[in-house]
């Protein structure tokens, strides 16, 4: 199976060369999903008509916020509509199971290895808290504002949006996005270790640190890359805190950094500006942290060795605000939306 695909991958290459298919779409009118391509160079998919629909009287979405993939390779989606907050679906989109009505606020979704088993991490802004869960809901581990910082007077100013989990120790690393903008340390007890950041203009400082994710790529030598998202950014920090280097991503409002393989996907919510409705799309950088497509935006340009700002590519409506990505085995991404009139996630064929 995989030799056919990387056969069919090479011939589609080979016809398209470097070229990218986008058919004219006339924005705000419904398009023929069957029809759209997206992306560039090498990192180009078809939208797949339909996928993950459900009947919204049963299973209904509000925001969908975060998906992760588990060990039996199901899709598990956070929403924050409490009748169901979290669904689970098989690749073809089909729906095995939902649970879920405390988490009015259900953001982050993080899944972690322990012991052979795997746990999801939920951050909750409305509930001020981080909850560990089994796969069935159950849970394990609570994690309230960290008044041991010294940072924090009361719950409410702790509005967590992601976490990230160490697979060496099971460190825990938590964004404080929409609250105080530190990043806080914990073990995997959930016992507190350090913090850092906080909201500021200093390259260890955030403007909304919405995401956090333990890049392994370096086995030898991991590091945190954290989301400066009102500043356009991603951040890369040692495992305690030390800031190390920035990475320009202009025009970008991205959500959270995602690894798979040597690749960081990355959902943008919106483009140029952080009042610009209906302006994002998604980003791919290879293993040198440069962007080498922007599916639903412009091509990423290089000057001098500067990305350009970027922007939407207004041809291409699916995306409305895109939230997070998934990418699985065959290299398919999934797009979460945030306020996007309760879609279900997109899923996008990878063609090249």
């Amino acid at each position: 199976m995989k030799t056919s695909r990387r056969t069919f991958l090479t011939q589609v290459t080979t016809a398209t060369a470097a070229s990218i298919a986008i058919p004219n779409i006339v924005f705000g009118a419904k398009p023929n999903r069957d029809e759209i391509t997206v992306g560039h160079g090498a990192y180009r998919y078809r939208v797949v008509p339909g996928w993950g629909v459900l009947d919204a009287g049963k299973n209904p979405v509000n925001d969908c916020h975060e998906m992760v993939q588990d060990a039996k390779g199901r899709i598990i989606l956070l929403t924050n509509e409490t009748k169901n907050n979290i669904l689970i679906y098989d690749k073809s989109g089909k729906l095995l199971e939902s649970w879920g009505n405390s988490y009015p606020g259900g953001h982050g979704l993080s899944l972690a290895n322990e012991g052979g088993e795997q746990f999801l991490f939920i951050c909750d802004p409305d509930r001020n808290q981080v909850v560990k869960t089994d796969l069935k809901g159950r849970e394990l581990l609570k994690i309230d504002y960290p008044k041991e910082t010294g940072k924090y007077s009361y719950p409410g100013q702790f509005k967590p949006t992601e976490t990230a989990i160490n697979p060496a120790n099971g460190d825990i690393y938590i964004a404080d996005g929409y609250g105080q903008n530190y990043i806080t340390q914990y073990n995997s007890k959930g016992q507190y270790i350090r913090h850092w950041g906080g909201k500021g203009q200093a390259n260890d400082q955030f403007d909304c640190c919405h995401g956090v994710l333990v890049d392994t790529r370096n086995k030898a030598n991991p590091t945190l890359l954290i989301t400066d998202r009102r500043h356009n950014a991603l951040k890369r920090f040692t495992l305690d805190g030390k800031y190390l280097s920035t990475i320009a991503l202009p025009g970008s409002y991205i959500c959270r950094p995602v690894l798979h393989g040597d690749m960081i996907y990355g959902a943008v919510f919106r483009s140029t500006s952080d009042s610009y409705p209906e302006s994002g799309y998604i980003q791919i950088l290879d293993k040198n942290d440069k962007v080498v497509s922007t599916p639903g935006g412009s091509a990423p340009v290089y000057q001098n060795g500067m990305l350009q700002e970027q922007r939407k590519d207004r041809t291409f409506t699916t995306f409305i605000h895109p939230h997070d990505v998934l990418v699985d085995e065959d290299e398919n991404v999934y797009v979460a939306q945030w306020a996007s009139r309760k879609t279900y996630p997109v899923k996008l064929e990878r063609i090249s």
